[in-house]
């Protein structure tokens, strides 16, 4: 599957890229690249910066939110109605799991497309195009904050990173491409590039607490809601697996990857026992 290669910052622009023509100025939204490929059969090929996942139980807990997502929203009669190899097209975005940014996970998509690849061309579609591709496949492409911007009017110098779509806060900075496929970043000064180490669980912190934590009746209303108003059934099952996506979501980063150690299976069975409760207790 195509790999993505790095956004220089503006400084390293390709050259001549703010010379003539006009430029999207895309929202740097504060996550991880994920990128996908429908394969032949029916199934979808996953993977992050650096890795494919032709499993989708394969993919790490951090992104296992933007696979259900994709899985879910992708219009697949739709993709194959428009191309006649569906492998030959690889789809870039980023799976929007928490690096440093408190967003509104609740309104931030799992997954926001960026960019489309063929390999028949060799070349991405420009962004018009590719923002147009997402829509008509059920998936919401990455904002744009500006659209078919005249170079004479950006100054990379002068230019003000804008707010978040996602938050009450600043974007971590502006993706600006032009239609000949070049593409530059312009990050926001105070946001970090990244998170710096998590903040440790304290000593003795059990598994069970961390699941009473996270896994509250207020978080658990709030998933189920949003299961009814998808047209799913609120069951065990449904409830369990999308609030722990969710929680691995935002909080993967103390749970997963700072200094404390976290029994996930003990975390999981905690954050289930959490569910059966809440739906006795809503159920009867």
């Amino acid at each position: 599957m195509k790999r993505y290669y790095s956004v220089p910052s503006v400084e390293n622009a390709p050259e001549g890229m703010f010379d003539s023509g006009h430029l999207w100025l895309l929202e740097k939204v504060d996550g991880a690249l994920f990128r996908f490929q429908l394969r032949e059969s029916g199934l979808l090929r996953f993977g992050d910066r650096t890795r494919v996942y032709d499993d989708p139980d394969a993919v790490p807990p951090p992104y296992e939110h933007a696979v259900d997502h994709v899985q879910r929203r992708l219009g697949r009669e739709a993709l194959r109605n428009a191309v006649d190899d569906v492998e030959s097209v690889v789809f870039f975005g980023v799976s929007t799991h928490r690096r440093t940014i408190e967003y509104d996970w609740d309104r931030l998509p799992s997954f926001l497309g960026f960019d489309v690849y063929s390999t028949e061309t060799e070349a991405f579609r420009p962004p018009g195009a590719t923002q147009g591709i997402f829509e008509r496949l059920g998936l919401e492409p990455v904002n744009a904050f500006e659209r078919e911007l005249h170079t004479r009017d950006f100054d990379p110098e002068s230019y003000s990173v804008p707010d978040s779509a996602w938050y009450d806060g600043p974007a971590a900075g502006v993706v600006v491409r032009n239609k000949r496929g070049g593409r530059a970043m312009l990050r926001h000064p105070a946001v970090p590039a990244t998170g710096g180490e998590p903040t440790p669980i304290p000593d003795g912190v059990s598994e069970s607490e961390l699941a009473e934590r996270y896994a509250t009746d207020s978080r658990l209303r709030g998933v189920a809601s949003r299961l009814e108003s998808r047209g799913e059934a609120v069951t065990f099952e449904t409830l369990y697996d999308l609030a722990t996506t969710e929680i691995v979501r935002e909080k993967h980063r103390r749970l997963l990857h700072g200094a404390s150690s976290v029994d996930m299976s003990a975390f999981r069975s905690a954050v289930a026992a959490r569910v059966r409760s809440f739906l006795d207790e809503t159920q009867r």
